[in-house]
């Protein structure tokens, strides 16, 4: 259940933090290199791939998988409607006029917009790649354990982009608690009963402000702390991942196989 007084559809990272230390499925126990590659397979994929029957195939997939270790799915759709409508933000400036079968037109004084299939496909060609990002970013952080994910950014990021990554990802957590906090505060005083949405949009204007302003001054405070605990500016790791098995290798030589198909031959039957 998401606690946070911020929104149901901003992803819980508390929650997604349980499941990535407390998930027991096999792609728990996976090399985080292999699911790492895989990430990397599937973006790639979405750059290459045009035909919304791959991506709606691979969603489907990526959703059964999702649903198959135990991940909240119902969650999920919750936590999607933010890039949806970011998505169609953007794409609804971009569908009109495309090259196409027309299917209707808005007509004004002096222009004229015409949406046709082209356009449609755009919509939900944008709209198929945002969630199966998404949903591939969440299965990764859900079903890696943060000490595992260090060690990736400590091996693959120099110095200090590294120090960057892991301490950006420890005080997101700070940040989040001190938000919820406020709007928790705002909404014990009346302010949910506010009904002017101009006023009321002011007031979380005011309070993310704020929260910006602190933030500074808690970032001072977590660094002091983390000196008196020895820390000198370097973020070390011991832990040991999971090496890859024979298995995983497997599943690599399946990930080069699909790219390398849908790179060479998918698309050039799809510009023929």
């Amino acid at each position: 259940m998401n606690n946070s007084q911020a929104s149901g559809h901003i992803p819980d990272l508390d929650l997604i933090t349980y499941y990535s230390e407390n998930s027991y499925s096999f792609l728990s126990r996976a090399s985080p290199w292999i699911k790492l590659i895989g990430l990397i397979a599937i973006i790639l994929i979405l750059t290459i791939v045009k035909s919304v029957e791959v991506l709606v195939a691979l969603y489907a997939l990526l959703l059964l998988l999702y649903w198959h270790i135990g991940l909240p799915i119902r969650k999920l759709f919750d936590w999607c409607l933010l890039p949806v409508l970011f998505v169609l933000s953007l794409v609804i400036l971009l569908m009109w006029n495309e090259t196409g079968v027309p299917l209707f037109s808005l007509k004004f004084f002096w222009f004229s917009l015409t949406l046709t299939d082209n356009g449609l496909l755009l919509v939900v060609r944008l709209l198929l790649k945002a969630l199966i990002s998404m949903t591939s970013s969440l299965l990764f952080l859900m079903t890696t354990k943060y000490a595992y994910l260090s060690v990736l950014i400590y091996r693959i990021f120099p110095f200090p982009i590294d120090q960057i990554f892991l301490m950006s990802y420890r005080f997101l957590f700070i940040t989040l608690d001190m938000v919820d906090s406020m709007i928790r505060a705002f909404k014990s005083r009346g302010g949910g009963l506010i009904k002017n949405v101009v006023r009321q949009s002011q007031i979380f204007a005011e309070i993310f402000a704020l929260v910006f302003i602190r933030s500074y001054d808690q970032a001072e405070r977590v660094n002091k702390a983390m000196e008196s605990r020895g820390y000198d500016g370097t973020y070390t790791t011991s832990t040991e991942v999971p090496q890859m098995k024979p298995i995983d290798y497997a599943v690599l030589l399946v990930f080069l196989f699909v790219v390398t198909y849908l790179l060479l031959f998918h698309n050039s039957s799809i510009s023929r």
